[in-house]
């Protein structure tokens, strides 16, 4: 088995989808409680809290799977969250008024440590590792 057709199920690739896995079912389990019972506080961190709850778990599926269109979609995944860590992060200090309540993004991941942060970064040096050869 190549390192592309093992990517996700042997040493770090284990470990990477295991801590994405982890915040696939955080991100889910906390946006939904927002969205279900006070959305009307803070529509637009609990609807990128559910984005980002989305990008966790296709991500997930992306790292775990062999195959060159399960490589790409984690490549995806892994820069559309990170665009997304920075992006939020820096709102969120910039507008903090515009983030009455925090997201998993909210100050670069604060809340969770700065893994949010780090963990695209991870994600990308990891599949870069592992890319599937052409031909």
């Amino acid at each position: 088995m190549s390192d592309a057709e093992s990517a996700g199920r042997t040493g770090p690739g284990r470990l990477l989808v295991a801590v994405y896995a982890l915040f696939a079912v955080a991100a889910t389990g906390r946006s939904t409680v927002q969205i279900l019972t006070k959305f009307d506080e803070a529509p637009l961190a609990y609807t990128l809290s559910a984005v980002a709850a989305v990008i966790y778990i296709v991500a997930t599926i992306g790292i775990a799977r062999a195959g060159r269109a399960s490589y790409w979609v984690a490549v995806a995944c892994c820069a559309v969250e990170f665009a997304g860590v920075v992006g939020v992060g820096t709102l969120t200090l910039l507008i903090p008024e515009a983030f009455p309540h925090d997201t998993v993004w909210s100050a670069f991941g604060k809340g969770y440590g700065f893994v949010p942060l780090v963990l695209p970064v991870l994600g990308l040096l990891w599949l870069r590792r592992v890319r599937p050869r052409s031909g």
